[in-house]
């Protein structure tokens, strides 16, 4: 799991985008598996990668159509497998319909966090090698979001997580932390190594503990 954090416009998505390719590096090399990307099918290199953008977009259909989108042959306990690592499960249960609930377009019936957590069930879905995440968690509370990515450890075991986040919650446990500025790497370890190097990264922790704790108190 490698993380990738950073203010809004540091260049954190405009980076993971030359992964699948929606953009080709004007310099350098961006290799998968030790080979360059362009030298990939690009049939075969997007099938093995799932992104979830942070704006996702869901279509005007029931939430199970939606879920299986990505991959149509998936079986029941597939799509249900992959609701319940996204925690989006209970909210489904909830609804009058269950997963024949139909969704507006875009998903304008659920909420921010609803639309975040079926984007990655469906992301799921799809069993890629590579799963890209931007800022897909921003909308979802952090305790659910501790969960969601507790499920995803085990989920993604033996494949390549790509976390993008201005949180430091969402990549406290990635294998490397790479911090962002103005479209240069500017640090880079795992969370207690950047925090023992109180720069940056570190600064960027307190802020957000404090914000969480005078949100805690109002």
């Amino acid at each position: 799991t490698v993380a990738f954090v950073g203010a809004t416009g540091c260049g954190k998505t405009t980076l993971i985008n030359l992964i699948p390719r929606l953009l080709d590096p004007s310099s350098g090399r961006v290799l998968v598996d030790g080979v360059p990307t362009t030298d990939w099918n690009l049939d075969e290199l997007r099938q093995n990668v799932a992104m979830v953008p942070q704006d996702a977009f869901l279509f005007s259909e029931t939430v199970y159509n939606n879920l299986i989108f990505g991959k149509p042959t998936a079986n029941r306990d597939e799509a249900m497998s992959a609701a319940r690592v996204s925690r989006i499960d209970k909210d489904v249960d909830g609804f009058a319909s269950g997963y024949e609930t139909f969704v507006g377009e875009r998903g304008v019936t659920l909420s921010g966090g609803q639309k975040g957590r079926l984007a990655l069930a469906r992301a799921l879905v799809r069993d890629p090698l590579i799963l890209i995440l931007d800022d897909a968690l921003s909308a979802v509370d952090t305790h659910t979001e501790e969960e969601i990515l507790s499920g995803l450890k085990k989920f993604m075991h033996d494949r390549t997580s790509i976390l993008i986040s201005h949180r430091v919650s969402t990549v406290r446990e990635a294998d490397c932390i790479y911090v962002l500025d103005n479209g240069a790497i500017i640090e880079r370890g795992t969370h207690e190594e950047l925090i023992s190097n109180d720069g940056y990264y570190a600064d960027m922790d307190r802020r957000q503990r404090l914000e969480e704790e005078l949100e805690l108190a109002e």
